[in-house]
Order: C-alpha cells, then structure tokens, then sequence
C-alpha cells in the first residue's frame, strides 16, 4: 500500500470522526455546521499541505534522475 493511500485513508477516517462527534454534539445547529465547516477548512488545508509535500518529494526525484541521465551522458 503507498503512502499516498495511507495519509488519504487516515484524513478520510478523521473527517468521518469529527463529522460524527459534532453531529453527536449538543450544540445548536447553526454552531454545528459552524463546526463542521471550520473542520472541512482544517482539513482542506492539512491535505494541501501534504499534497504539496508529496510534490516537492516527487520533483526532487525527477531532479536527481535528469542529473544522473546528464551525467550518464557526458
């Protein structure tokens, strides 16, 4: 299983839990979707931060191989 995969599934199932933990909440339902909203915001930005992560990661490898192949070349 990749690490992608993981890190999606534990965001997946955090999400779920917290939508389920408010929606349990005592809390008015304005209050609520406040904080189910606020949440889905946190959430959205975690997973950016991560996807970006992921990129930066990727793109070094790309560097390194294209330098290899210049070298290999040369």
């Amino acid at each position: 299983m990749s690490t992608g995969k993981v890190i999606l599934g534990v965001l997946a199932g955090v999400a779920t839990g917290a939508a389920i933990a408010l929606l349990f909440a005592p809390d008015k339902g304005t209050e609520t979707r406040r904080k189910i909203s606020q949440k889905g915001k946190d959430l959205t930005d975690e997973l950016k931060e991560k996807i970006e992560d992921v990129i930066d990661h990727i793109t070094k490898k790309c560097e390194c191989k294209d330098k290899v192949v210049e070298e290999v070349n040369e």
